[in-house]
């Protein structure tokens, strides 16, 4: 077979993995946000089902065939071209997925579906007694999948190449130690100054202007409405299925619109990322992300060092105080010196900036002992209340402020969360070669210009696909391999700002 038939084999294979893997998106995206109570269970089976459609078609032989006829030719010579990225990461992926009987395949959706409606369903009362054995069989088939997929050096790192290529624990270890040293001392040197004064929380915000508010502040960013919607959900999330289709999620509080405004930026950013990848080359590696953690990158960039900027608030809070009578009489000074505020608490997801890594590096703590057979399932609630203690300085009242808060165990996603933190890295280092290109942008985002980063992100980041691994790509992006200093600096300073240092 000639490379170039068996190169338009390859793309017609690829294509309909990705239909296939998104309409599992879909069916996922609508069990989070609208499936009735009692559809669950069936929804697990429908899951079930394409999980096993698709790791058969992904797994077929006749692929290995079209790889072994593209490889070497001069067709994939050229390594950042369209077809030798797109041969390179199909090599790694089918090379992955072959070695996965489709009995394990199968096991695994049907746990992460399963485990997913537990979860929902156990956290509301605390419940770990109900959702503990479905975490049990997440974590024996997630250990099983290290197995079969074989490892250099430990079995996290199997789990971990998931997500972020290439990773390694040892290398993540080291990274995340230097920075929880330089983000204690800071904390220490905030823990007791007079905190910013509460200016937003604890008033009335109706739930249809939330979502109002919210929906304008995404446009503005840069959000494509008519390529995306907001939905509510427990735990906000981002899911693209396909060109024309990023949605994003939310919850709200009534009392504190910050909840859901940071959590719509966030998603947000994940949406922009894959609404700008190229359309042309959706269906293959080429048109994919690089990365979770750049992935990440993103949100974070959004979320924290535009949306919790001075110039966001200064633009924005006319709107707010126009939206929300509560807001009337709050300056945007003080309101964004509010969201900068230092306040260790237990949940991740409304963490400051300043102490979320410290969650991140618990969760990454804990799944290496598990992994490596330390620490067994029942036993990680008492073990996560110690972390949090030595890390935070606290001890969660409940499980649902605790161990269960988060959703991403419910799907056996173990590996997953370094790529948070590393995210926070390298948004930090993104963001300043950002503005040494394009100036200082607070002043644009105080004229409500945000046009100009998201257009260099798309430049630079999101029409890039996956040509490059993450630290290849912060390399190429920034002229440096990726340094933490860059998220000090920014968390010093953003910090000093608020508390007036």
């Amino acid at each position: 077979m000639q490379s170039r038939e068996a190169y338009g084999k390859l793309l017609a294979w690829s294509r309909e993995l990705t239909h296939l893997g998104t309409t599992m998106g879909l069916l996922h995206w609508d069990q989070r946000t609208h499936i009735p109570p009692k559809g669950h269970d069936n929804r697990a089976e429908q899951i079930a089902t394409l999980a096993r459609i698709h790791h058969q078609r992904e797994t077929d032989p006749r692929a290995g065939e079209w790889l072994a006829a593209v490889e070497g030719t001069d067709l994939v010579t050229e390594p950042e071209s369209a077809e030798a990225v797109n041969v390179r990461e199909w090599r790694r992926s089918y090379d992955k997925a072959v070695k996965i009987p489709e009995s394990l395949a199968v096991a695994l959706a049907k746990a992460q579906a399963h485990g997913q409606s537990a979860w929902e369903k156990a956290k509301p009362q605390s419940d770990w007694a109900a959702f503990q054995p479905s975490l049990v069989e997440l974590v024996g088939l997630r250990k099983e999948q290290a197995q079969v997929l074989g490892y250099e050096h430990e079995a996290y790192d199997a789990l971990l190449d998931d997500y972020e290529p290439g990773a390694k624990a040892a290398e993540i270890e080291p990274v995340f130690r230097a920075l929880r040293v330089a983000t204690v001392k800071l904390l220490d040197r905030l823990r007791d100054l007079e905190q910013p004064k509460t200016v937003v929380v604890g008033k009335d915000y109706p739930l249809i202007d939330q979502e109002r508010a919210c929906m304008a502040v995404a446009a503005r960013l840069g959000y494509d409405l008519d390529a995306g919607r907001l939905d509510t959900t427990m735990h906000p999330f981002s899911t693209c299925i396909g060109p024309g289709d990023a949605r994003i999620t939310t919850s709200y509080d009534p009392q504190d619109f910050t909840d859901a405004l940071f959590s719509v930026v966030h998603e947000a950013g994940h949406a922009m990322y894959s609404q700008g990848q190229p359309k042309e080359h959706h269906g293959t590696p080429r048109g994919e992300y690089a990365s979770l953690s750049v992935h990440e990158s993103q949100s974070r960039m959004w979320e924290n060092f535009v949306g919790r900027s001075p110039g966001f608030w200064a633009f924005f809070q006319p709107y707010f105080q126009m939206i929300f009578p509560a807001l009337r009489d709050v300056s945007a000074h003080d309101a964004q010196r509010w969201v900068s505020r230092v306040q260790p608490g237990y949940i991740r997801v409304q963490a400051d900036e300043l102490t979320y890594n410290l969650h991140v590096m618990l969760r990454f703590d804990l799944e290496l002992a598990v992994m490596r057979g330390k620490l067994v399932v029942a036993d990680l609630p008492e073990a996560w209340d110690g972390k949090m203690q030595d890390y935070l300085g606290l001890k969660p009242p409940c499980h649902a402020k605790g161990v269960m808060q988060d959703v991403h165990w419910s799907g056996g996603l173990f590996g997953y969360f370094p790529t948070y933190t590393l995210g926070n890295i390298y948004a930090a280092q993104f963001f300043a070669a950002a503005q040494q290109e394009l100036g200082d942008m607070g002043d644009m985002f105080a004229r409500g210009e945000f046009a100009p980063l998201l257009g260099w992100l798309r430049r630079e980041i999101h029409s890039r696909g996956k040509t490059l691994l993450a630290r290849d790509l912060v390399q190429r992006v920034t002229g440096q391999e990726p340094d933490a200093r860059y998220l000090v600096e920014h968390l010093t300073a953003r910090c000093e700002r608020a508390y007036y240092l």
